[in-house]
């Protein structure tokens, strides 16, 4: 195991001081109970996607910096350009490019597999792309994750991955389009998602149908699109970035957003995490349970905290409507500290600035 580098181990402080308890709680029930008890400001619910905290662990698929399996590219670079303009108190990417709003609004769903950082990273892509060039549609997260394998990404498919080394893999490779499981036999992308929607805890509310008894393999595409009626080949269907780069800070974050649209984020989870309904999140209670990756799409300020606005790939019945606020500027859970993204071209000419 790599010995954690002490400006992670600060970065983390926050979290991990409250999750060397000796005992921590093991059920969502306990942990809601405590949640909503305290002046936390946010509230929790029993969640009904998962029945137990090792199956939240199983989706957990960011590896995360100080982990082995960690790659650090120096071909990644901290990006922090100049920038001349105020930062404004909110920002939404869905409000502020309406255009784009079925892209950077549309919440997924990884199902039982720990493709979270393909997701987060072929999300916030898709929305940056959407940006420069106005084109809708989705891009392929069934490609990332098939795809950008160990030695292009350090990835293990369903078993975990980095959204900074997908950035990379989107320059240098790029990825197809690709909807979601219900785009399946439509024949209007190259590779939509294969795995449907689940639940592990299936309730009236859930309306989603129980995932299986073990993690889903990682799929295997290869080098041809998945719809054979599509009408673009697997290489000719390639969208690429133009850079990839991580950010580290607030402002950094902010700045970027504003400029490009959404960005890739990876962060611990923690046992109350699932339990959140609405409200700014902070742990507050339940140890550690991995990695997981998200895209940040804004801020804001609630009651007096400042917060991240961020979509998770959980269906939009986990949450709110699939997205939850988590606090800004105390890079809780490490949200702030493994932040990355990109630029896109708007042709084969100019970049968009």
């Amino acid at each position: 195991m790599l010995k954690m580098p002490s400006f992670q181990a600060l970065a983390l402080g926050a979290c991990l001081a409250a999750a060397v308890a000796e005992e921590q709680p093991t059920k969502f029930v306990d942990i809601v109970d405590i949640v909503n008890s305290q002046n936390a400001g946010w509230s929790a619910e029993v969640p009904t996607r998962f029945g137990s905290l090792e199956e939240v662990k199983r989706v957990c698929g960011a590896v995360l910096r100080g982990n082995e399996s960690f790659r650090e590219m120096d071909t990644l670079k901290t990006h922090d350009e100049f920038w001349a303009g105020s930062i404004p108190t909110d920002f939404d990417v869905r409000t502020h490019w309406p255009k784009c709003t079925s892209v950077s609004g549309h919440i997924r769903d990884h199902s039982d597999c720990g493709s979270c950082w393909a997701f987060a990273s072929t999300e916030a892509f898709n929305d940056r792309r959407c940006i420069a060039t106005g084109d809708t549609t989705l891009l392929s997260v069934e490609d990332t994750l098939s795809n950008c394998g160990f030695w292009k990404c350090g990835s293990a498919g369903c078993g975990g991955g980095q959204p900074g080394m997908a950035w990379r893999w989107f320059t240098s490779v790029g990825v197809v389009t690709g909807g979601d499981y219900d785009d399946i036999g439509k024949g209007d992308t190259c590779a939509p998602y294969s795995f449907a929607p689940c639940a592990h805890r299936t309730t009236p509310s859930a309306k989603l149908p129980a995932c299986g008894a073990k993690e889903y393999p990682t799929p295997k595409i290869g080098s041809q699109c998945t719809e054979r009626s599509y009408s673009k080949s697997y290489s000719s269907d390639k969208k690429r970035a133009s850079s990839a780069y991580n950010l580290g800070s607030v402002k950094a974050i902010q700045k970027d957003i504003m400029k490009y649209g959404s960005a890739s984020a990876a962060f611990t989870v923690y046992a109350d995490f699932p339990t959140y309904k609405h409200g700014v999140y902070a742990h507050t209670a339940g140890a550690r349970l991995g990695g997981h990756a998200v895209k940040i799409m804004g801020w804001g300020t609630e009651s007096g905290q400042d917060y991240w606005l961020v979509a998770n790939s959980w269906n939009d019945q986990w949450g709110d409507r699939g997205t939850f606020k988590i606090v800004r500027g105390k890079n809780d859970c490490g949200i702030e500290s493994q932040v990355s993204a990109g630029t896109v071209r708007a042709s084969n000419e100019a970049l968009v600035i």
